[in-house]
């Protein structure tokens, strides 16, 4: 969730731009592939469905006999309107279907709070598709969640600490600015986590899932460990109501 425009002061517009660049280059970088799997990150698959490198796209579809629409590509501040428009368009749509990196975080938010909005809305990570980052909370939204078996949910641990662009220009420009920049940091990043709390605790979605796996991966890969990601298992999309047991239908 690299894109949030929290950051106050006169670096703002650099970071912010500098901080999705990165989570697009992040995301976008080939996996180490050992048996399938990610070797950096060995919950995950070494090559994610997480859809088309370009802004998201939003179309509708038949599947399964159900009306459904499917949202494959990078989430971007457009998103929610166009997510609403379309739902709203079409009566007859049961299901929100999700591919994605990821991309800008308030439009994840207000993209899940969106779909919530319309009753009895289910939202599904498809075999073989993934939903990261920001996707996760576009997920959340769905008065009913599906992720299918061999569906990749992957999550990680959402940080303002990664944009070196900007750290080293503050510390050019001497140890006042680094300071304020650091305390910009902490402000952002606990204002974030209080907002990642609320969000779970409306979507009724365990806050466990913060403290047990996001908050445990590491937000930078360096030494030895060089995990930042977790993709959840099906018994752990249970016990943390990611996806509530019940028959899919």
């Amino acid at each position: 969730m690299t894109t949030d425009s929290r950051y106050p002061g006169r670096n703002r517009r650099r970071m912010i731009a500098s901080l999705a660049a990165l989570a697009m280059l992040t995301a976008a970088a080939p996996a180490k592939k050992t048996g399938g799997t990610d070797s950096d990150n060995p919950t995950c698959p070494a090559e994610p469905g997480w859809g088309a490198a370009k802004a998201i796209s939003v179309t509708t579809a038949t599947r399964g006999g159900k009306r459904v629409l499917i949202a494959d590509g990078i989430i971007e501040e457009s998103f929610p309107a166009r997510l609403k428009a379309a739902i709203e368009a079409d009566d007859k749509i049961e299901e929100i279907w999700l591919k994605s990196r990821g991309g800008d975080a308030r439009a994840g938010n207000a993209a899940g709070r969106i779909i919530r909005s319309f009753p009895g809305m289910a939202t599904r990570v498809p075999a073989g598709w993934t939903c990261f980052s920001s996707c996760n909370f576009v997920f959340m939204g769905g008065d009913r969640r599906f992720v299918e078996p061999g569906g990749v949910f992957m999550v990680h641990m959402f940080t303002h600490t990664s944009d070196r662009d900007a750290i080293d220009l503050s510390v050019g420009e001497g140890t006042e600015e680094t300071i304020k920049l650091i305390g910009e940091i902490e402000q952002s990043s606990a204002l974030l986590a209080s907002e990642d709390n609320d969000f779970l605790i409306r979507m009724g979605i365990s806050r466990k899932l913060l403290t047990d796996i996001m908050y445990k991966q590491q937000a930078v890969a360096s030494g030895a460990n060089r995990s930042t990601r977790y993709c959840l298992g099906q018994d752990e999309v249970r016990r943390y109501n990611v996806a509530p047991m019940e028959v899919d239908g």
